[in-house]
């Protein structure tokens, strides 16, 4: 099992910018992929971004393409996500992940995911 907390969040204006961490302890975190989700008010949980334990391919949801990214760096047992451009609709608490399932490091499916950090919220004002 892996814990994981996550920090970086906070009350942005439109067009502006945050960047997520998630600090990993208990397992060998650089074997494992992981991903970033969040959830609004109201809404169910909603896959974000995931990377492979290698840090070396990323998958997006199309919502967020192009103006997220996500990172991880294995030497400091960390994973990131840059957000830019950010919009109202992006307005959740956001939750990073440990795959529980090797084979399927891109999935997007909740399911999958068997370690969550408590959340961190990221208010987007127009």
């Amino acid at each position: 099992q892996v814990q994981l907390v996550e920090s970086g969040g906070g009350f942005v204006q439109a067009g502006d910018s945050l960047r997520l961490s998630c600090v990993a302890s208990g397992r060998t975190f650089s074997s494992i992929s992981m991903g970033w989700f969040r959830q609004a008010p109201g809404k169910e949980r909603e896959f974000v971004a995931a990377i492979r334990w290698s840090g070396a391919t990323t998958y997006y949801a199309d919502s967020v393409k192009g103006r997220f990214t996500i990172s991880k760096d294995n030497a400091k047992n960390a994973l990131y996500l840059q957000m830019n451009s950010l919009k109202p609709e992006d307005t959740a608490v956001y939750y990073c992940a440990a795959n529980r399932e090797p084979l399927r490091w891109s999935s997007t499916q909740a399911a999958d995911f068997g370690s969550w950090g408590q959340g961190t919220q990221v208010t987007v004002s127009s």
